[in-house]
């Protein structure tokens, strides 16, 4: 895996940007249900669907290096 992995989670864009990730995980600490790291120690989705929204926008904003992005249902980017 390399590059971008979107997701489409209850009307919001999750973005995950492989090329910005280094892997500090403050992403897992926040929602485990919905971030882990792979093999690379790079973020990828688990199952962010079952993670409530808020916990979800959370966990994206502490990204220290803004490798994963939300948008909202309009294309507007809310996270970071």
């Amino acid at each position: 895996m390399t590059g971008i992995e979107e997701r489409l989670v209850g009307g919001l864009t999750i973005r995950i940007d492989r090329t910005l990730c280094v892997g500090f995980g403050d992403c897992v600490e926040e929602a485990p249900a919905a971030f882990g790291l792979d093999d690379e120690t790079l973020a990828v989705f688990v199952t962010p669907e079952d993670v409530p929204r808020q916990v979800l926008l959370d966990a994206c904003a502490s990204c220290p290096v803004d490798a994963l992005t939300v948008l909202d249902a309009a294309g507007r980017q809310i996270v970071p």
